[in-house]
């Protein structure tokens, strides 16, 4: 099942990796938002994350994190 995490600080490697269920990869950087998904999510065959789509404006598939404020990567 696809999960959408909005963590409230900054989340380490580890713990992005953790909630997407493998490697991460950024898809968005925008100056407001940030976009972490499985970069072999495609290949894993997993769900496509709808929500993570419409903020993409592409195809995302799986588990995603969204970083905002605080909790954005440098």
């Amino acid at each position: 099942m696809n999960k959408t995490h909005i963590p409230k600080k900054r989340p380490t490697l580890e713990e992005a990796q953790q909630m997407v269920g493998g490697y991460v990869e950024m898809v968005v950087n925008r100056p407001d938002l940030q976009l972490l998904v499985d970069e072999d999510g495609l290949s894993k065959d997993l769900d496509v994350n709808h929500e993570a789509s419409f903020i993409a404006n592409q195809r995302i598939v799986g588990s995603v994190v969204i970083l905002k404020d605080k909790a954005m990567w440098d």
